[in-house]
């Protein structure tokens, strides 16, 4: 059992999602957690049947050692009792054996998946296209900024906020669709949207 756990632990250390992980990779992992809590499950569940043919058992051998006329098991009512608990116990076995392959098989997928590597100068990955079907449409009217240093976008947002115009950092990266929004280059010259703007 504690190798499962470990096994499980491992696994879950190595499959903590970056913020940038695909979903693809994400509903893997999660798949993956549905799989192995419905292996525990299975597991807990045999452990509970064997359980009930123990206690089963051990009121046979209380009731065979009590000295009470005509109120005792048969041999044979043991022995069947004996088999289907040796009968059990296999069972066990053969799914702590497929749950500790499983979980080598869950490590060894979750060691391969790949992690996203996110370099401050490259921009994020493109937007795929039904989520950017979704997104409003961009003002084609606003001014240009020349980023300087120490800002960020929320500082840029809120002086444009201060003069009347209403901007957003969601409309600022959304206008500007190959900035970085978590670098921002001292020189570089962005567009500030305004709908309002003549």
């Amino acid at each position: 059992m504690k190798t499962i756990w470990i096994v499980l632990a491992s696994v879950l250390l190595t499959g903590l999602p970056v913020p940038a992980q695909e979903s693809a990779t994400q509903q893997q992992i999660d798949r993956l957690s549905g799989q192995i809590q419905d292996l525990q499950e299975a597991q807990a569940l045999e452990n509970k049947r064997l359980d009930a043919l123990e206690r089963d058992l051990a009121d046979l051998r209380d009731k065979v050692n009590t000295p009470v006329v005509n109120d005792y098991a048969s041999r044979g009512d043991v022995k069947k009792l004996a088999d289907q608990l040796q009968e059990i116990d296999r069972k066990r076995k053969e799914d702590s054996d497929m749950i500790a392959k499983q979980f080598e098989a869950l490590a060894k997928t979750a060691a391969a998946a790949p992690v996203p590597v996110i370099h401050p100068s490259r921009p994020p990955a493109k937007i795929p296209d039904t989520v950017a079907s979704e997104t409003p449409a961009v003002p084609t009217k606003g001014y240009e900024y020349e980023i300087k240093a120490g800002d960020t976008l929320h500082l840029i947002a809120k002086a444009y906020r201060d003069q009347g115009v209403k901007v957003t950092t969601a409309e600022i990266i959304a206008a500007n669709p190959k900035m970085n929004p978590n670098v921002l280059i001292p020189g570089k010259k962005i567009f500030i949207p305004d709908a309002s703007a003549k």
